[in-house]
């Protein structure tokens, strides 16, 4: 796997720390994230409708970083999906992975973190099904990581900026979410509307 390992110029991959859970919260991360592989089931036509224009409008700028359409539009829309999910914009999570992996789907940090959104493999045994392979799955990556950042969201009451210090393990530092901040712009391009109720903030 070395030579899937992201140099640090490529990517800011942090260290997501393994805090304590309380029962409670654990169970209900286990619940958002789910045991089986996830699948796309877009709560209705609509919704479904809204990410595929999303996914339309950034093909053209995610071309060079993935050529194949048919991958491409696959990650596009399960991008959407998920992060919809999880109440989060779209976009928000396309500046993440930009910063975390640089769209790379089995990018390794120096530390372990694995796949486009750099998940810690000890989210895999707290709230998953204790594998940590499962992370390079694309759909089960994304998952977990919109989940994450959810959940760091709740912690942080809504501030994005402490947010993603804790997703990074640099909380309380102004580059990195800065950084996310800076590509979140790049891909605020017709975003869905309706975002769950929760979302993030949407002004970057």
């Amino acid at each position: 796997m070395a030579g899937l390992l992201l140099a640090a110029s490529s990517a800011w991959a942090g260290r997501q720390l393994e805090e304590p859970l309380a029962d409670s919260v654990r169970t209900a991360l286990s619940a958002a994230v789910g045991r089986s592989e996830p699948r796309l089931v877009f709560a209705d036509a609509g919704q479904k409708r809204q990410c595929e224009q999303w996914a339309q409008a950034l093909e053209a700028k995610l071309l060079k970083r993935k050529p194949d359409e048919l991958v491409r539009r696959e990650f596009l829309l399960t991008v959407c999906y998920e992060a919809r999910r999880a109440g989060l914009e779209p976009s928000l999570v396309m500046g993440l992975i930009q910063v975390e992996s640089g769209f790379r789907k089995y990018a390794i940090s120096s530390v372990g973190a694995r796949g486009y959104m750099q998940v810690m493999p000890f989210w895999s045994r707290l709230i998953g099904n204790g594998d940590p392979a499962s992370l390079f799955h694309m759909q089960t990556n994304l998952r977990f990581g919109c989940v994450i950042l959810r959940h760091y969201l709740d912690i942080e009451r809504g501030n994005l900026f402490m947010a993603l210090g804790r997703y990074n393990g640099s909380r309380g530092k102004a580059t990195y979410p800065d950084m996310v901040t800076a590509a979140w712009r790049q891909w605020r391009v017709a975003e869905p509307t309706q975002v769950a109720q929760g979302a993030a903030p949407t002004q970057p």
